[in-house]
């Protein structure tokens, strides 16, 4: 994306990082402007790895949806904080299995919203809408969402490095969406991990340049992010992991990074 002034979409300010552009930028993008590129820049002076723990939630992300809409049978699928289109969407991943496939990405970034409904304008199954996703009655009762998901069949409900942003009790905004959700539905979940040990050190950092740039980021425990899905829920194998090390399409010939390390992720149904 360019920084010219006539190219900038209305109601966005370029000059102030999105942490969807940000994560574009992290993945080759081309979304994104200068101030979003000085901050990745900045993460990956600080956070070399940063670039790689991108690419493994985005890797994961793929799998987890392979997999619902695969082995699981899962047709519906609400994407909260989806972030900007990039290489391999949920609805490309999903529909590759079943073209009838339904998925509603969710964001309130004004870029996203644009690039979204231009990338989707042709897919009468595939919808983004704008909608904050810390309200999850915005997100549920929204009329696009009502229209085409259907509650009384499982859906696949996807919150991907989102959480970490909210900066209160995420266990009590996902148990409002937890109730929506009919029986055999899905959640997948990634967070970045404070690991309490000799790597703690990279999830401070990203805490630091987050306050010092674009808002507040929160890495919680595994004890904190574990508590975000009730106890009921039944946690798939091999349960809460390193983004990573859910069900890789290959063994991993090298040790994870410290930041690879400072990420965890679980899908889980609902009986």
């Amino acid at each position: 994306m360019t920084d010219t002034p006539g190219t900038v979409p209305v109601g966005i300010d370029p000059t102030m990082p999105s942490t969807a552009r940000v994560y574009d930028a992290a993945l080759g993008g081309k979304d994104n402007y200068a101030a979003d590129r000085e901050l990745l820049d900045r993460m990956i002076r600080d956070v070399p790895e940063v670039v790689e723990m991108a690419r493994m939630n985005r890797a994961f992300l793929i799998r987890a949806c392979r997999f619902l809409a695969d082995n699981a049978g899962v047709r519906q699928f609400i994407d909260c904080g989806s972030g900007l289109p990039t290489a391999e969407n949920v609805h490309q991943v999903v529909q590759r299995i079943d073209n009838d496939a339904t998925v509603v990405y969710t964001d309130n970034d004004p870029t996203v919203l644009a690039h979204g409904r231009a990338l989707l304008v042709d897919n009468d199954h595939t919808h983004i809408i704008d909608a904050n996703v810390f309200h999850p009655a915005e997100v549920l009762e929204h009329p696009q969402v009502r229209a085409t998901i259907d509650f009384t069949q499982p859906v696949a409900l996807l919150h991907l490095a989102d959480l970490h942003f909210y900066p209160g009790d995420p266990a009590a905004l996902m148990a409002q969406y937890l109730d929506a959700l009919p029986s055999g539905s899905y959640v997948v979940v990634s967070h970045g991990l404070n690991p309490e040990n000799e790597h703690s050190h990279v999830a401070r950092k990203f805490e630091a340049i987050y306050r010092a740039s674009s808002g507040s980021v929160l890495f919680r425990t595994r004890a904190e992010i574990e508590r975000i899905l009730h106890p009921s829920m039944d946690v798939i194998t091999p349960g809460w992991v390193i983004p990573g090390e859910w069900w890789p399409d290959g063994p991993n010939l090298k040790p994870w990074t410290p930041g690879e390390q400072c990420v965890w992720a679980a899908v889980a149904r609902k009986p």
